[in-house]
C-alpha cells in the first residue's frame, strides 16, 4: 500500500464535479495513508447522567405524540418519529412573502421531524440489514405524508453523527426538514443534470454509474440495484455516494425490494467507514427531486455520506473549494478491503 501511494503522490489535482461544475482539490502533496485518518478520535458528546435521555424516554422528556412508530413482536418500540421540540421551521400551510426595500423574505414555514431508533448507542454500522430497512421505510413513509403539503416544495432527510458533524445528542437519530424553497445546492444539481442531458442526450448520473461500474477503481459496494463509490471529485476524504443503478429521479418511489437492497448497501458502507476510520463523525443525506409539482426527468436521486475528516479553513471558506488529502481511488480501495 505504501508503494502504491508514493507512485500516485504527484501533482495536486483540481477535479471538477460532472453535474454542478464545482471544483475540489485533491491535495496529493499532503497525502495521508488511509489508516492515518483513524488517528483523530471524534469529540464525545457529554451526557447528563442525572437526566433521562430525550430519545430513550420520549414521553418522560415531553416529546410530542408520535407521528409514526414501529414496534417489535415483544411490544417494545424499535423506531419512532415525532416532531422536533425545537424546530427550525414552524408548521403553517400558508407562506407569507415580505419585502423590505431591495430585500425579499418569506415566513419560515415547514416541518421538522426526528427519526429515533431504540438503542441508545448502536448506529447503522452496528445494525442488521432489516433494522436499516426499517429506517429507510420510515424515511419514505414520512416523505410521502408531507410531500403534498401546500407549504412544502422540498424535503431534506439527513443524519448527523458526532459533535464535529453538528450532532448535539448522542442517541442515534435522523432528521427531516420540509420547506417551501429549494436549496441552492439542489438547484445546482438539478440545473447541471438538465444541462448535461441537453448536451449529451443522457443522464449525468447514469453516465457516472456506467463508468464506475466498468472501471471499479472507486467502487465500494456493488449490487444489481445499487452502487456505492467514492466520487471522482470527492469533497472529503472517504466520501461515498450510494446511487440506484436504474434511472430514478424520485426517492419516494422506491419499492420494498429496493429499500431492502438499499439497507444492505447502507449498512455495509457505514460498517466499512466505522472500521476504517474508527467511528468517525459523519453526515449523510438524501438528495432527491423536489416535490413542488414539477417534473425532473433528468435528475437521479442518491445518498451522500461525508465523514468529518477535516475542518474548513480560510481557503475553503473564501473560495468554496474543498480540499481532500487522499485520492478517492485509494480511499475506495481501502474501504473495499475492510
Amino acid at each position: 500500500m505504501e508503494k502504491n501511494i508514493k507512485n500516485k503522490n504527484q501533482l495536486t489535482e483540481l477535479r471538477q464535479d460532472l453535474v454542478t461544475g464545482d471544483w475540489v482539490v485533491i491535495a496529493t502533496g499532503r497525502a495521508k495513508r488511509p489508516e492515518d485518518f483513524a488517528v483523530n478520535k471524534r469529540v464525545i458528546i457529554e451526557e447528563d447522567s442525572d437526566k433521562p435521555c430525550f430519545f430513550c424516554y420520549p414521553e418522560e422528556t415531553g416529546q410530542e405524540k408520535d407521528l409514526l412508530i414501529y414496534e417489535t413482536s415483544g411490544g417494545d418500540w424499535s423506531l419512532r418519529v415525532f416532531p422536533n421540540k425545537y424546530p427550525a421551521f414552524s408548521k403553517e400551510e400558508i407562506v407569507n412573502h415580505n419585502e423590505e426595500g431591495p430585500y425579499f423574505s418569506m415566513d419560515g414555514t415547514g416541518y421538522h421531524e426526528l427519526f429515533v431508533t431504540r438503542d441508545h448507542k448502536r448506529q447503522i454500522a452496528q445494525m442488521d440489514v432489516l433494522e436499516v430497512a426499517e429506517i429507510m421505510d420510515a424515511y419514505q413513509n414520512r416523505y410521502i405524508d408531507l410531500m403534498n403539503k401546500k407549504s412544502v416544495n422540498y424535503i431534506e432527510i439527513f443524519h448527523n453523527h458526532g459533535k464535529e458533524a453538528g450532532g448535539s445528542i448522542s442517541h442515534p437519530h435522523s432528521q427531516l426538514v420540509a420547506i417551501p424553497v429549494i436549496s441552492p445546492y439542489i438547484q445546482s444539481e438539478l440545473d447541471g443534470a438538465e444541462n448535461y442531458y441537453r448536451t449529451n442526450k443522457k443522464c449525468a448520473y447514469c453516465t457516472m454509474i456506467e463508468w464506475e461500474s466498468e472501471h471499479k477503481k472507486r467502487v465500494v459496494f456493488d449490487s444489481d440495484d445499487f452502487i456505492a463509490y467514492c466520487p471522482f471529485s470527492s469533497r472529503a476524504a472517504f466520501e461515498v455516494w450510494i446511487v440506484p443503478k436504474k434511472h430514478k429521479p424520485y426517492f419516494e418511489r422506491m419499492s420494498d425490494k429496493e429499500k431492502l437492497v438499499l439497507a444492505e448497501a447502507m449498512q455495509k458502507v457505514m460498517d466499512k467507514i466505522y472500521k476504517a476510520l474508527g467511528d468517525p463523525a459523519y453526515n449523510f443525506y438524501i438528495h432527491t427531486s423536489p416535490c413542488d409539482g414539477k417534473d425532473y426527468p433528468h435528475y437521479h436521486w442518491h445518498i451522500e455520506i461525508l465523514p468529518r475528516t477535516s475542518t474548513w479553513a480560510g481557503f475553503e471558506l473564501s473560495t468554496g473549494v474543498e480540499i481532500s488529502t487522499i485520492q478517492p481511488e485509494i480511499a475506495a480501495e481501502y474501504l473495499r478491503n475492510i
